[in-house]
């Protein structure tokens, strides 16, 4: 098997990708010889790098998030081989760094160990000495050996895809901007754009508008600032497809101000170059990713989600003023129903309410809602979101089609039902289950989410990573890191607190006559079965390690009624297993 796997192998190609005096293979056929998870990144997806062979030698790589279901599946493995179909290669102070966007993992090679004996792509030259820290290492990783926090300077970069524009030769996808990208433009479409905004303060003036770019791999927002506001901000009409080409400021989101899943924003710069694309037809419209309304139980306050739903009720607009600037407010309440069963209030402002035009039992989704437990759970579109009325996409098909199939006779429950459901107030406690009938039912294995109680007792509760240190900014609760004694770190905020709150996120086995089973919680399940908050918990693990085992003594053996979800993992075509979370529990009365 190795030396028929051997063969295939694109032997030299990975030194040829960093040699422009080298023909390089347009998609080199490698062995992945070792993969690892990065360091987990406040609020971020988790990512992957890994070690790819070539038998000559080994590079090491940082896979972009559309590559995650890759590894999660357990397709992409050590000793597999694969097929690199795009890809950006970087410099990284002696190290040669590839981020892969596409791969494809060759299943018909198989495994086996590592092919050859490969040497390390290095190289060091005086650029290289003078550059700064990064968050890519490869401390602890393959082929390195101890040293300090690497220092990067993008060298070069360059992109291999089939996609690229003539006119522009190297198209980045949003996915691979990063603050080490060097020469780069991406090819993206305005999808939202603020109005100009104004800041008066002891330090001066000044003005500033954003726009969401979006494209096949992800979403970026860009921010011009003075001048730039001004030349830019009628260049720029939402739905139009542009090139935006550095330089071009990369820095880390602020995520307070921005709905959008990525770790970086763009502010445009003097040089910026800004040009309206000919062909609008090969960027995608609108990027969506939807959380049913069935599931908004299990979402955090304050996340920002999409939302897809039928319009069921739409109110009259209404006019609130605001306690803290004293200015008038439009307001529209709408209400959305969906397949799950659950129906939702969401609000929407200014000049959206006003003009909200569209008919009762349209599918409406929304992009960019804030969640709220404002009776029990309830969504506002942000200023930065949008709205699309019956758009041409799949899931919208589908919510039509069940609508008018059956939908319209449905009777939903709204989550302002289940919001006194955490404490003895019984809430909804119809579809009970045993643990038997969870799993002869195969609940959580359809297309939708189940949902249902159970009545059950904690047996035992995983004392590992029972909390988390979470920022003390209001409505963040992010994870934060431990710079030096009483500096804790928040990425998401930027900002330094002397201390974290904790908060739990549990795993426990329940069980009752029938079977056992594990569900997951968070934080406000888990102060009402441990009985004291995450801070207590852990206060009294740092003084009194024998108090607090006492505490997850005294909170096994108690029955509830427990408020549960089930839903499949999905990766790919393949199904991963079937998580089953608590989100309510109320008293075995």
């Amino acid at each position: 098997m190795a030396s028929n796997a051997a063969s295939h192998i694109s032997v030299g190609a990975l030194s040829a990708i960093f040699d422009d005096s080298k023909s390089a293979e347009q998609e080199p056929i490698v062995q992945c010889v070792q993969i690892k998870p990065l360091p987990p990144q406040q609020n971020n997806q988790e990512r992957f790098r890994a070690v790819f062979s070539d038998i000559s030698n080994y590079v090491q790589t940082m896979l972009a998030t559309q590559a995650n279901h890759l590894v999660t599946s357990g397709l992409l493995r050590k000793g597999c081989f694969v097929r690199l179909k795009s890809f950006q290669a970087n410099a990284v102070k002696g190290k040669k760094i590839l981020i892969i966007l596409d791969l494809e993992v060759l299943q018909e090679l198989g495994e086996c160990e590592k092919i050859g004996e490969p040497k390390p792509l290095e190289t060091k030259s005086e650029d290289d000495e003078k550059a700064q820290s990064t968050s890519i290492s490869s401390n602890g990783f393959y082929g390195a050996k101890p040293q300090t926090q690497p220092q990067p300077q993008p060298r070069r970069a360059q992109t291999h895809s089939h996609s690229a524009a003539s006119a522009h030769a190297t198209i980045y996808p949003i996915e691979a901007i990063s603050p080490y990208s060097h020469k780069w433009t991406i090819k993206a479409r305005c999808t939202n754009k603020s109005n100009i905004k104004t800041w008066h303060n002891r330090n001066g003036e000044g003005k500033l508008f954003s726009v969401n770019l979006l494209d096949d791999s992800g979403e970026i927002r860009a921010t011009g600032f003075n001048d730039q506001c001004d030349l830019l901000y009628d260049v720029f009409q939402e739905g139009s497809v542009y090139y935006i080409s550095s330089p071009c400021r990369v820095q880390i989101a602020k995520k307070q101000f921005s709905n959008l899943n990525n770790d970086y924003e763009l502010t445009f710069e003097r040089d910026t170059v800004v040009e309206k694309a000919e062909d609008q037809n090969d960027v995608p419209q609108v990027r969506f990713n939807f959380t049913s309304i069935g599931d908004l139980q299990a979402v955090e306050k304050d996340t920002t989600i999409d939302v897809i739903g039928v319009l069921k009720d739409a109110g009259e607009t209404s006019q609130i003023i605001s306690k803290t600037t004293s200015k008038p407010y439009d307001k529209r309440e709408l209400t959305l129903v969906d397949n799950t069963g659950f129906s939702v209030r969401l609000t929407v402002w200014g000049s959206t309410a006003m003009e909200f035009n569209a008919a009762p039992e349209s599918v409406v989704a929304f992009k960019g809602v804030k969640v709220s437990d404002f009776g029990g759970r309830s969504l506002s579109l942000l200023s930065s979101g949008s709205m699309t009325i019956d758009p041409d996409i799949e899931e919208a098909h589908k919510l039509k089609g069940w609508y008018d199939a059956q939908g319209r006779s449905d009777t939903f429950t709204s989550h302002a039902s289940l919001s006194g459901a955490s404490g003895t107030t019984p809430g909804r406690r119809e579809q009970f289950k045993t643990v038997a009938q969870i799993r002869e039912e195969q609940l959580g294995m359809s297309e939708t989410p189940d949902f249902f109680s159970l009545k059950a007792t904690v047996i035992y509760i995983k004392q590992d990573n029972v909390a988390y240190p979470a920022c003390i900014s209001e409505g963040c609760n992010k994870k934060v890191t431990e710079l030096d004694p009483g500096q804790w770190r928040c990425e998401r905020c930027e900002k330094t607190h002397p201390r974290p709150e904790y908060r739990y996120i549990m795993l426990m086995n329940v069980s009752d006559h029938t079977g056992q089973l594990w569900l997951s919680c968070f934080d406000e399940v888990g102060r009402a079965i441990m009985g004291i908050s995450a801070d207590q918990l852990m206060d009294l693990r740092q003084n009194d390690d024998k108090a607090a085992g006492e505490i997850f003594q005294d909170a096994n053996c108690r029955t509830w009624n427990f408020r549960c979800k089930a839903k499949t993992d999905n990766f790919g075509d393949q199904q991963r297993c079937v998580f089953l979370r608590l989100i309510k529990i109320f008293a075995d009365l």
